[in-house]
């Protein structure tokens, strides 16, 4: 048997200087689902996410709060930790970016960078925006209307810096990011990139990565009242992660270069530009692509303490269901543009899409087996060209769906998946095989088995978005847990007739508001 392909994708980590909001849950569950079709599509998957712990705004909040850095960070960080497992994630690792091992990888990559001559000492003066941890050039700044001075493209206030600083020499790596740029699909969305190579073609100046006016970080190798700037530190975790600095280990030579980095619009710069130099300048190969997803916004609003609009996604997942949560936002947002969420759409999303159209269907379907057929799977009779065009539909659903994950397009593998889903319905409707009973039971075991099998698809192909659902209705259908790989999506793997199918249970309850309850 061919050994599995490597692949190997990353979140970014979450700065945990407040607690999680439904940002970081969007990013860990689009992130998760694409490292699951990946698993079940025969690859290799290492799927890592994790915590940014270090920084001046890490010390800047811990301080308001009358904590030490540490103390924030302990507080902090489990809720992250516990919000993955929460949501059903699958990574292999969560890394911490105050662990010992990646202090050591973090210090080898700044060395390695120093060997190479691109790193010198100098005076840094210049805007800096803490909640950012982003340095921006005058041009990139302007006054508000209260005279404050702040970053134009994200709108926090920024400070005039002055200190002894270790700069790197990203002005050197200008030409050779701009023929990076030119792989296909190595940033995505397009206008990302767009935006990046229009960052690196007006002129690259080297970039300060170190601090002396605060602690709490990654000391500098060799000059210890130097911090490293947070992002060399941060950026550094997705090779910690695989090993990093022993580039001979096998989980080092297996899994890097990282297929897909999964990051926030706002920090492409810092992984397109910044990230790629640094591995340059380290002889380690840069990562094959990034991929930037949008900001979600609770009814065309941009989350804010002050507006009070912040949901909890721990509050979320309780309120709708894991699966029902993963689902709305998989589907309803495009993935890499901004989304709208409110509870109405995602109660109409739960109700219309899952127990409706899917969970209606296998009640249905496997009620009627049940009762006619003694809980046995009907064998099928001759096809007719019906039970062939939508058993054709079914088959092409996967191709389908490797085409648009080849672009990280999640909502349009669901898309596919549910216009199926949308097909099945009305073949049941229009086949209606509680009429046959009488009349042709044959007929109604053929059409039975057809939906069956349609359902067998759908289980398989759901389990990336919805796993644990996916998982009870394949369950229901008697598939086993060999069968449940996307090979197993062939007209030669149809489900077995004879199989003993359990009793039928509902997969997708209805959300009914609480006063409804009452």
């Amino acid at each position: 048997m061919p050994a599995k392909t490597p692949f190997y994708i990353t979140t970014a980590i979450s700065y945990p200087n407040g607690p999680p909001h439904i940002g970081h849950a969007y990013e860990a569950i689009a992130t998760d689902a694409i490292a699951r079709f990946m698993r079940l599509d025969g690859y290799d998957v290492y799927f890592l996410t994790g915590t940014d712990e270090h920084g001046q705004k890490m010390q800047q909040t811990a301080t308001r709060e009358g904590l030490t850095a540490r103390q924030l960070r302990d507080r902090n960080v489990p809720r992250f930790e516990a919000m993955v497992k929460l949501l059903n994630c699958s990574n292999d690792d969560f890394i911490h970016t105050t662990e010992e091992r990646h202090h050591r990888a973090s210090q080898a990559v700044w060395q390695a960078m120093e060997k190479k001559g691109d790193i010198y000492l100098d005076k840094y003066a210049g805007w800096y925006s803490v909640r950012d941890e982003a340095y921006y050039a005058e041009g990139e700044t302007h006054l508000n209307e209260q005279k404050q001075r702040i970053a134009s493209k994200t709108g926090t206030p920024v400070e005039w810096v002055e200190e002894e600083s270790y700069f790197f020499r990203l002005s050197a790596y200008a030409e050779k990011l701009l023929k990076l740029y030119e792989r296909p699909n190595y940033v995505l969305p397009k206008e990302r990139l767009n935006e990046v190579v229009s960052f690196v073609r007006s002129g690259l100046q080297d970039l300060s990565i170190s601090r002396t006016t605060f602690d709490w970080g990654v000391k500098v190798p060799g000059n210890d009242k130097h911090i490293m700037y947070v992002w060399v530190d941060a950026l550094a975790n997705y090779i910690t992660g695989v090993g990093y600095p022993d580039i001979d280990s096998e989980k080092f030579k297996r899994y890097w270069p990282a297929a897909l980095h999964v990051i926030g619009k706002d920090i492409v710069r810092f992984h397109a530009v910044y990230w790629p130099a640094f591995l340059m300048s380290a002889g380690v190969a840069v990562p094959e692509h990034i991929f930037s997803h949008g900001f979600l916004f609770n009814r065309g609003e941009k989350m804010s303490k002050s507006v009070g609009n912040v949901i909890d996604p721990f509050t979320m997942a309780d309120t709708y269901g894991v699966d029902q949560f993963r689902y709305f936002f998989l589907r309803e947002v495009p993935f890499g543009q901004d989304g709208n969420y409110s509870h109405e759409a995602i109660v109409n999303r739960i109700n219309a899409d899952l127990a409706n159209d899917l969970g209606n269907l296998a009640q249905r379907s496997l009620s009627m087996i049940g009762k006619a057929f003694g809980g046995k799977l009907p064998k099928p009779g001759a096809f007719s060209d019906t039970d062939n065009t939508i058993l054709a539909a079914a088959d092409a659903m996967i191709a389908a769906a490797r085409e648009h994950m080849k672009t990280q397009q999640l909502h349009q593998v669901l898309n596919c998946v549910w216009a199926v889903v949308a097909d099945a319905n009305r073949y049941f409707a229009s086949e209606a095989p509680w009429a046959l009973a009488k009349t042709n039971p044959e007929r109604q075991g053929t059409v039975l088995y057809v939906t069956a099998e349609i359902l067998r698809q759908v289980g398989i192909l759901a389990q990336p978005f919805v796993p644990t659902s996916a998982a009870k209705l394949l369950d229901l259908l008697a598939v086993p847990a060999t069968e449940r790989e996307f090979s197993a999506l062939t007209a030669e793997r149809r489900v077995k007739a004879g199989a003993t199918l359990p009793p039928p249970a509902p997969v997708f309850p209805r959300y009914i508001e609480a006063e409804e309850k009452a």
